[in-house]
């Protein structure tokens, strides 16, 4: 349950450089790097008049998480008190009790034999 709770309040950022129509990389929780072929801005200082524009171009997805939870639960309405007890009978009936015969005599170990009972009773004619 920590878990879900982590993951859905968790925020991260996911930054995709592309050169044309190729991906060239994806970099999670920071700027990507890029493929070093990004065209500079020139500013007013410099002596281009022509803005090339370069065929790099990045985009950046962000994923936010959840902000406020709800920590308690004083208010059920009938719709889910029916679905709470509905699923917890439903999880119980999952796992049944295996009931396992009961032998008396594996509890108690087995006689010790002091003599071959089998020689006791035999015959031999000579």
């Amino acid at each position: 349950m920590s878990l879900v709770v982590l993951f859905s309040t968790m925020s991260f950022t996911i930054d995709m450089h592309y050169c044309g129509d190729t991906l060239v990389e994806t970099a999670f929780f920071h700027k990507a790097k890029g493929c070093g072929m990004e065209m500079e801005i020139p500013t007013s200082n410099s002596d281009c008049s022509v803005i090339n524009k370069g065929c790099c171009s990045e985009k950046q997805i962000i994923v936010k998480g959840q902000d406020e939870l709800q920590l308690t639960f004083v208010k059920l309405s009938f719709e889910k008190q029916i679905f709470v007890s509905s699923f917890v009978y439903s999880y119980l009936s999952l796992f049944e009790i295996e009931v396992k015969p009961s032998n008396s005599f594996l509890e108690y170990p087995p006689p010790i034999i002091v003599k071959k009972l089998y020689k006791l009773d035999e015959t031999y004619l000579i």
